[in-house]
């Protein structure tokens, strides 16, 4: 495997692109006086990097700035926020709206609009979440990429056992109010932790102040490691969880290479430009013209394993060697 090591993270906010706190401001390409051009409305949770997006956009021959203009609107992790954002967009009657790894985001948007096309990344089950009537055939105004995070829990926890070979209880950080972590699922991770010999114990958090305690209750019940759901309100607070994660000693397992950089331990997750260019390319057929009711669900195929190697140091973890070698990109 390709194997990338990081040094250093530079300044990321002047690649941050314009209106991303929700004001109002005219989308990027979008002159005085208004424009022809369409536009997309982009709603999520958290900066992210869009550049995977806009090369699928390109693919199908859009440019933004130049043949089409992108709204950006980001509650910076206010999720309340997202409901009136996605509001707006409907609002001004976008041409299609793009909601990134938040399932909230897609739940405003679906509810702000029954007729302009969403594309959404999620990591739940789509079917299950209410956006899709199937996979194959969405049905209705809203279709997108799913990673199936719950699926990729077998392969996760394997990735614990090996960097943790004497560990036998795991935990799980969830929040409860989260359309993503769903009891389901929930019961799905403690089956697939017994497969693996694992006791699984789950600690739930919907604020900063429970993501402490949900810690600390972790360390006190002598939990070996600290799983960490996919779901937004966690994603938006990867820096937090990773402090607090070091501070009780947890080794951290996510679902976001982001985390990872944000300085949780280890991730085994899809590759984010990957999602980004599927939904640029879907985004862009759907501007010529297709419907998003008869575009299946996609899955990505690459996945990336991510090491951050300071913050094991800094719990006094060794990574196995094996499996540092097998690493994608090390932090370090």
């Amino acid at each position: 495997m390709r194997r990338r090591v990081v040094f250093a993270l530079l300044g990321c906010a002047a690649a941050w692109p314009l209106g991303v706190s929700g004001q109002q401001h005219p989308p990027m390409g979008v002159p005085a006086g208004g424009t022809h051009h369409p536009v997309i409305g982009f709603l999520y949770a958290v900066l992210g990097a869009e550049y995977g997006f806009r090369r699928g956009l390109s693919e199908l021959g859009f440019f933004e700035g130049t043949n089409v203009a992108i709204d950006y609107r980001s509650s910076m992790g206010q999720l309340d926020r997202l409901p009136a954002m996605a509001s707006d967009l409907a609002k001004r009657n976008v041409t299609v709206i793009i909601c990134f790894d938040n399932d909230i985001a897609t739940q405003a948007a679906m509810a702000a609009t029954k007729s302009i096309p969403i594309v959404f990344t999620t990591g739940g089950d789509p079917v299950r979440l209410g956006f899709v009537a199937s996979l194959n055939r969405p049905g209705a105004n809203a279709t997108g990429v799913t990673t199936f995070g719950q699926e990729l829990l077998p392969k996760r926890l394997e990735l614990v056992r090996e960097a943790l070979p004497t560990a036998s209880k795991i935990a799980l950080l969830v929040n409860p109010n989260s359309p993503t972590t769903s009891q389901v699922e929930v019961e799905h991770a403690q089956g697939a932790a017994r497969s693996l010999g694992l006791e699984m114990v789950v600690v739930r958090a919907r604020s900063a102040e429970e993501i402490e305690d949900a810690l600390s209750t972790a360390a006190e019940q002598r939990a070996d490691a600290i799983l960490v759901a996919s779901e937004p309100f966690l994603s938006s607070r990867q820096e937090y969880v990773a402090i607090l994660a070091r501070r009780f000693g947890l080794p951290s397992f996510s679902f976001d290479r982001t985390a990872v950089v944000a300085g949780q331990m280890l991730s085994y997750a899809p590759n984010v430009d990957d999602l980004y260019h599927l939904a640029g390319v879907y985004a862009g057929r759907i501007l010529k013209g297709e419907k998003p009711a008869e575009l299946p669900v996609l899955q990505p195929t690459k996945f990336a394993l991510t090491v951050n190697l300071r913050t094991a140091k800094a719990i006094g973890l060794t990574i196995p060697p094996m499996l540092l070698a097998r690493a994608d990109e090390v932090i370090e």
